[in-house]
């Protein structure tokens, strides 16, 4: 779609802030949230880009982006520096040293670098005294952690390239080793390797089972709505006890909310609900033994690996050797896929919001909003000034306006790209194609009204009745045994796996969060297929073919 059409639609009318936007090719980021987001969450996007900017000079990879909320939604524009064809093959020379360097060190920058700063800035961050700071203290507060949320955007970056050059290296090598072997084949060997997510998915389920054990708190459990469990539980002993427990889960994994940037939903730890859901859902599952399933998994891959090195001997001398290196920094990088996204993604975000909330208190006591999640309609600098000025201002109407824009964009859906794609090039560009692996290509057409077809993400065949769920507060309706058709998922998602036979989303590659946590807990998914959610109704028995990337609606 050319940037002029678009900009002359009277339903997405795009704006550009800096004149060269225009002369970009931007990307509607669904697959990372596919629904309107909040000015102080466009405000976050856009300092994930230039994180993600020094993150790619680092690594002197020679890409650049920018991420913009625009029309309310999330978009990306991804390009390259302008340089001659001879610099620019140099230029890519020299990023895959760098990389492959940054690689051989990618455990050690993580364990002994970057995750110490993280939990240092979350120590500081939890201790702040936010209800009993004065106006100055709470300001200086705020600018000191967005400045620190600057770095930590970086760390994200350095994390999310190294780690999908890794993958998308280890793949890439396997394939040419192995002529006839599928991405899945590869990925196999880097299953069972324990991750927040996954590990916080095994911590409920073993709540689960303390449940389980008292008929009186799982019969509250079972016969009581989400949102009223925990008052339920506080009015007997064994209740409050699973209560206790409860909240030690929550202190842990519960610190974050629903949607990546977004901080305008509550967090687990406020509001509980949706854990209440899925332990309903792990008690009608007394037998399953989600350890033995880890172990099996793990025995899989050790096996896979024994015949895998056996078949390198008759490969020529330093082969071994590149593949050791890579398949160690592969294996590495699969597990801080999901920890960089459980300590950056959701940690450090739920603590900005705790201090938005803060924000939101005072300024709505002041009058200056109409309540307290108003304070997340403002930009930073909004926010800042307001405070500065001592909160005479009145952004009532201002609050009101950016309201009614996003319930008017919520009705809308907005084009998959705006602008005009980049010319060819014969260098090979290592960003596209890790992007492509994690983000996904083109869905190929729907050419049969009974076939879906996507990509493949994680293997096996399961028939079961579709779910289309577009949203987490919809997945109450989720069943055991059920197939979740998402437009996408996020770790907040994850112990619904543990629930549902198999996966489909409209979005994502065999890299993203929802083919790597299915592979992960054993079901077939298939990812990619743009119009799943549209083509597959709620209810229909469908069979999902997670190892051909396609899905078959049974009953229509």
């Amino acid at each position: 779609m050319a940037t002029s059409e678009v900009r002359n639609s009277s339903h997405f009318p795009a704006t550009w802030e800096q004149s060269d936007d225009a002369e970009l090719f931007w990307t509607w980021q669904r697959m990372i949230d596919p629904d309107p987001i909040t000015p102080i969450a466009g405000e976050f996007i856009r300092m994930f880009g230039d994180g993600t900017n020094r993150a790619l000079e680092a690594c002197a990879l020679p890409t650049r982006t920018r991420s913009r909320r625009i029309n309310t939604y999330f978009y990306i524009a991804t390009f390259t520096v302008a340089m001659s064809p001879e610099a620019l093959q140099a230029a890519s020379a020299r990023s895959q040293e760098k990389l492959g360097a940054m690689m051989a060190e990618l455990d050690v920058l993580w364990d002994r670098d970057w995750l110490p700063e993280i939990k240092r800035y979350l120590a500081a961050w939890e201790a702040f005294d936010l209800h009993g700071a004065s106006q100055a203290d709470l300001l200086a507060h705020w600018d000191n952690m967005l400045a620190q949320h600057q770095r930590v955007w970086e760390i994200h970056a350095l994390v999310g390239t190294l780690m999908l050059g890794a993958l998308a290296g280890f793949t890439t090598l396997y394939q040419h080793l192995f002529p006839g072997k599928d991405t899945l084949s590869a990925l196999r060997l880097l299953q069972g390797f324990p991750n927040q997510t996954v590990e916080s998915g095994n911590a409920l389920w073993h709540l689960s089972r303390k449940a389980l054990s008292s008929p009186e708190v799982r019969a509250t459990i079972e016969r009581t709505a989400p949102d009223a469990v925990a008052r339920a539980l506080s009015q007997f002993p064994a209740g409050q006890d699973f209560l206790a427990a409860l909240q030690a889960y929550l202190e842990e994994y519960g610190r974050r909310g629903t949607r990546y940037f977004e901080v305008i939903d509550p967090g687990w730890i406020e509001d509980p609900a949706p854990v209440f859901k899925n332990l309903k859902d792990y008690l009608q599952q007394p037998t399953r033994e989600p350890e033995a399933e880890r172990t099996a998994l793990i025995a899989e891959r050790e096996q896979l690996l024994a015949e895998t090195r056996a078949r390198l001997t008759a490969h020529l001398p330093g082969v071994a050797g590149q593949f050791e290196f890579l398949l160690k920094a592969a294996q590495t990088a699969t597990v801080m896929q999901e920890d960089h996204g459980f300590w950056i993604d959701f940690r450090t975000m739920y603590e900005a919001r705790r201090v938005l909330l803060e924000w939101g208190h005072r300024f709505a006591a002041a009058g200056v909003v109409e309540q307290p999640d108003d304070v997340f309609y403002l930009t930073f600098a909004e926010l800042h000034d307001t405070a500065e000025a001592e909160m005479q201002r009145d952004l009532r109407r201002l609050v009101g306006g950016r309201r009614a824009e996003m319930a008017y964009f919520g009705t809308i859906t907005p084009p998959p790209a705006l602008g005009t794609p980049p010319p060819a090039t014969v260098v090979d560009d290592p960003v596209a194609h890790m992007a492509a692996m994690f983000f996904g290509s083109p869905p190929a057409a729907q050419e049969q009204p009974d076939i879906v077809r996507g990509s493949a993400g994680s293997a096996g065949q399961v028939r079961g009745r579709a779910r289309v769920v577009r949203t987490l507060a919809e997945a109450g309706k989720l069943q055991p045994g059920d197939v979740l058709v998402a437009p996408t998922t996020s770790p907040l998602w994850t112990p619904l796996f543990a629930t549902v036979a198999a996966v489909v989303t409209d979005t994502g590659g065999v890299l993203s969060h929802c083919a790597l946590v299915a592979r992960e807990y054993g079901i077939p998914a298939v990812i990619g297929t743009g119009t799943g959610t549209t083509i597959i109704r709620d209810g229909q028995m469908i069979e999902v073919d997670g190892s051909a990337g396609i899905v078959r609606i049974i009953v229509a």
